[in-house]
């Protein structure tokens, strides 16, 4: 007798916003925010242009956004309950009094062509990002396998292996849509294909 376990499972946590009370008119909010702030964020621009980032982010120039604009705050909100919802399911004993707070919160406006190469988010705990505008063609997220550095002599995975066991896993995103992950897991976002820009919202949670 056989068998498979699965160990050291790498979660990933999906959830959508569409289905609460107003969510067209707190999207249609947030985007008209995150124009907002592509529009005046002097030194966001200024960063992008140097860094050569396909677009525009405020992940280097502002970090304030809840108290900036009203729909951040609720966008905070919302993100806390999802955020809670993972680290229960990830089993995380975060003490009596440890709580995990939102660390960073930015803006990403990709632009046709435009993309983010692999990294991870060090200093945190939760990472992920919340979709406003996703065009046809809009670059997806990747995310790679931890342990792919240590398969040196591993073969290539089939074409057709499950979701569970590739090395590499595309998640295609709609208006809405909440990813969030473990901060150590590397993702990039795939070159946008589009005609028109991507917009998202990502974000830290730390342990406090």
């Amino acid at each position: 007798m056989s068998q498979l376990r699965d160990l050291f499972v790498t979660r990933v946590y999906e959830a959508s916003l569409t289905g609460e009370r107003g969510f067209d008119g707190f999207n249609a909010e947030l985007e008209q925010a995150c124009h907002m702030l592509a529009d005046e964020d002097r030194a966001g621009r200024a960063w992008c242009k140097v860094n050569a980032y396909g677009g525009y982010t405020s992940y280097a120039s502002l970090d304030d956004l809840p108290q900036r604009a009203t729909v951040f705050g609720m966008l905070k909100k919302r993100l806390d309950k999802h955020a809670a919802r993972f680290a229960e399911g990830l089993d995380l004993e975060l003490g009596a009094r440890g709580r995990l707070v939102l660390d960073s919160l930015w803006v990403n406006l990709l632009k046709p062509g435009g993309a983010h190469s692999g990294h991870i988010h060090p200093h945190s705990v939760l990472s992920g990002t919340i979709y406003v505008v996703v065009p046809p063609g809009a670059g997806a997220l990747r995310l790679e396998d931890p342990r792919l550095p240590m398969m040196m002599a591993a073969p290539r995975r089939r074409a057709n292996a499950p979701e569970s066991v590739r090395s590499f896993v595309d998640l295609t995103p709609a208006p809405g849509t909440v990813f969030m992950w473990e901060s150590w897991l590397r993702h990039e976002v795939l070159a946008n294909a589009a005609r028109t820009p991507r917009l998202s919202v990502s974000f830290n949670y730390a342990w406090r």
